[in-house]
């Protein structure tokens, strides 16, 4: 279509609506009670399943940043960030994003149904405005599981623009609003964000093929990041060996699995799946049993760090015994809520005005759940935010993409509900949360 941005046709006409030919039946599918969808084995099996699940619903009190990288190019990077990040989202119910670093026109954007234009860098533009969880909402796009991703420019152009100094001010941001961060990363370790994005990681997540190639390339990936000062995080990084193609039993997939036991904490297997590998949006209802059970023994992998992360924070975990706080700091020059004098404050948690999920402390009743519409309510004035004063724009020059300007809402407090932003351009979205 002559005039029109780079990327506009192709999300048009080869969108997932357009190219998956028939509606593909549900494989895999959670029962209403919320009891488990997998039932393998006895009893034994389904204790340490559950033990898995206490794991992922592990409170998170601290942004956990979580970088996904490989050396070659589609060997399911994008996939397994999709997929891992729905699943966290799913089992949590928790806000989790999915930020799209890949300097050459990354296509993490393609994987959930997009609700906004907006991309990466017009979220770092906007980041002297972006006070609360409403205002950065504008910039992303959330599937049925909950998971919320940022995507980057279709334009090599433009995204490779996206640099380390803009990473680390976004993360810095987004960090605020959301307990887990995962990040698609691009092909290589030597473009600029890189660098952000291996000194801000918490967990490394390595991905390789069940290929000759693939598993040489991951390996290689090990070696470079433990001779450049990465060795700590290279042995609690995790490897998982993606099934982007059926290659049945022509590699020794044990032999892989055994190799890189040795170098990093452990691996997942991810078996093919035919869902995953028609490159549309990513579905956990469509994905194999065996495949779902792969993403969901990978979430709790990566979950098992969080108390670490927690520790090196100061920051309570369940081991320690103590109660977590469940209400947030109050703003500055406010008094701080049923303080006892001579009583210290509880550990900052910026991000829930809810009871952390995994502590035994159910959601109250009429209380609004992440993904689901959040009944209305009076709403006090908007409140001034004293750290972040906003500098004077230009006349005309509007502070959200697509001239979009900020709804009321009180400065600094998340809100869990929101469904279906307003895109740049004022157009609707497609559908609600990705659906």
């Amino acid at each position: 279509m002559p005039g029109a941005p780079i990327g506009y046709t192709a999300s048009v006409e080869l969108s997932s609506d357009r190219l998956i030919g028939k509606k593909q039946k549900t494989k895999s599918s959670r029962s209403p009670s919320g009891a488990s969808r997998f039932k393998f084995g006895g009893k034994k099996e389904e204790a340490e399943r559950q033990r898995r699940l206490e794991l992922i619903r592990t409170p998170v009190l601290s942004c956990y940043r979580i970088a996904v990288i490989s050396l070659k190019g589609g060997v399911g990077k994008t996939t397994t960030t999709t997929a891992l990040g729905a699943t966290l989202a799913t089992e949590r119910q928790d806000k989790i994003l999915a930020v799209d670093a890949n300097p050459d026109a990354g296509t993490l954007g393609r994987r959930v149904r997009r609700e906004t234009g907006a991309t990466i860098r017009d979220l770092v533009q906007a980041i002297p405005h972006l006070n609360s969880y409403m205002d950065i909402r504008r910039f992303t796009s959330q599937a049925p599981s909950g998971l919320e991703i940022i995507a980057n420019d279709v334009d090599p152009a433009v995204s490779t623009t996206f640099n380390d100094e803009d990473y680390r001010r976004a993360i810095d941001v987004l960090g605020k609003q959301y307990p887990i961060i995962l990040t698609d990363s691009g092909t290589g370790l030597l473009y600029s964000a890189m660098r952000g994005v291996l000194d801000l990681a918490d967990q490394l997540i390595i991905i390789s093929t069940p290929s000759v190639d693939g598993a040489s390339s991951a390996s290689t990936t090990l070696d470079w990041l433990s001779a450049h000062g990465y060795a700590d995080l290279v042995s609690r990084s995790l490897t998982v060996i993606s099934g982007v193609r059926d290659t049945g039993k022509m590699v020794k997939v044990d032999d892989i699995v055994s190799h890189f036991k040795t170098r990093c904490r452990d691996v997942v297997v991810i078996p093919f799946d035919e869902h995953l590998s028609a490159g549309a949006e990513v579905d956990l209802d469509m994905m194999r049993p065996k495949v779902r059970e792969a993403y969901f023994n990978l979430s709790a992998l990566v979950a098992e760090d969080f108390a670490r992360h927690q520790q090196e924070q100061g920051l309570w975990t369940q081991s320690s015994g103590s109660v977590p706080p469940t209400v947030a700091p109050p703003l500055p020059g406010q008094p701080l809520p049923q303080q006892q004098p001579g009583q210290p404050y509880a550990p900052q948690q910026p991000y829930a005005q809810q009871p952390p999920y995994g502590t035994g402390q159910p959601p109250q009743p009429g209380q609004p759940q992440p993904g689901q519409p959040q009944p209305a309510r009076p709403q006090p004035p908007a409140q001034p935010y004293p750290q972040h004063p906003s500098p004077a724009l230009p006349p005309g020059q509007p502070p959200y993409p697509g001239g979009q300007s900020q709804e009321p809402g009180q400065a600094g407090q998340p809100d869990h509900g929101l469904h279906g932003p307003v895109p740049p351009g004022g157009v609707p979205p497609g559908g609600q949360g990705g659906q």
